[in-house]
């Protein structure tokens, strides 16, 4: 890898910047870029990767304390608020800022508008399903996507969302408390992302999701309980199988995963191919499968609610990759 790095034309460098950027990478990228360059005094290429660290850097020192007002605002108004994805990268940020809250629709538009002057974004059939809503705010580049009461990509996901705020902790963050989710739901909320709306991974989820496991320490049997209940337990066996393969490849040691885990995955990494920037899921078979077993769960459960709204997701893509294909775009869609 040193080689490699100390080879790269500016070109290639911006290449990589850009990728790294895509799998929210680039604080912890450009810190070893730099120890590298650094190393081998390599100035020139130190300073691309100073440049590009310290732009992130200013993006994330921008958007920090939107996060954190949003958040008390939601709570002096007397609703609960959680963060949800945008901080599992730290140091690094994702590319908008997520939140959970139970408080009513109406609450959240009057609280962004009057208190932030936000201007809400036009909603997509996906949006409107999902119960999401996205803002933009004067002075914040990123948008910011407010989860109202229900998750998963059709707003199926009831029972996850039901028990997310009673399971939240707090973290520390650049100096700010901020609330999150519990270890186990977000390893839930990245599996419905990665496994059953995005079916790619990036490698913040591979790193992200990996030091979870390792360095937090996750209660297997509360995350089976969990995912059992939200009816995507084989979903997130196997995403955590395909991240400790990923893990394996390159550092050759795996992620310790219990029986309870690597019996249930219904794949790994070995049936994952990289695209455009991607680790990319097969939709067929794996990943139809899981979502059959998903719908089957919550049919048997007699949520025929929950079920309506998530048999409607093939129907959704369908018409997401048919508007891509004939407009280039698949917004208003997904």
């Amino acid at each position: 890898m040193r080689d490699d790095i100390l080879s790269l034309s500016r070109e290639d460098f911006d290449d990589l910047s850009t990728l790294a950027s895509l799998n929210h990478v680039v604080v912890r990228g450009m810190t070893t870029f730099i120890e590298i360059a650094r190393s081998a005094n390599d100035d020139i290429r130190a300073e691309w990767a100073l440049n590009a660290l310290n732009a992130e850097q200013e993006r994330i020192d921008n958007a920090i304390p939107f996060l954190h007002d949003i958040c008390r605002a939601f709570e002096e108004n007397g609703n609960d608020v959680t963060v949800i994805k945008s901080l599992d990268h730290w140091p690094d940020l994702g590319s908008d800022l997520d939140l959970y809250t139970n408080a009513a629709p109406e609450q959240v538009i009057k609280l962004m508008t009057q208190r932030f002057n936000a201007t809400v974004s036009a909603r997509s059939w996906g949006d409107r399903l999902a119960g999401k809503w996205n803002f933009e705010i004067p002075g914040l580049p990123e948008s910011v996507e407010i989860h109202v009461g229900r998750l998963g990509q059709t707003g199926e996901q009831s029972a996850i969302a039901s028990s997310l705020m009673a399971r939240t902790r707090q973290v520390q963050v650049a100096g700010r408390t901020f609330r999150v989710t519990s270890k186990s739901d977000r390893l839930l909320i990245s599996t419905l992302q990665r496994m059953y709306r995005h079916f790619y991974f990036r490698l913040c989820d591979i790193v992200d999701s990996a030091s979870l496991v390792e360095n937090d320490g996750v209660d297997f049997q509360d995350l089976h309980d969990a995912a059992s209940r939200a009816d995507i337990w084989e979903g997130t066996a196997t995403y955590l199988a395909i991240v400790s393969d990923y893990v394996r490849k390159y550092r050759g040691k795996g992620v310790d995963l219990p029986k309870l885990v690597t019996s249930s995955a219904r794949f790994g990494g070995d049936a994952t191919f990289y695209a455009r920037g991607f680790i990319r899921v097969p939709i067929m078979p794996q990943s139809a499968k899981l979502y059959g077993s998903q719908l089957a769960g919550i049919l048997k459960k007699r949520e025929l609610h929950n079920g309506a709204r998530l048999s409607l997701l093939p129907w959704l893509a369908t018409a997401a990759v048919v508007g891509q294909k004939l407009t280039g775009s698949d917004k208003g869609i997904w």
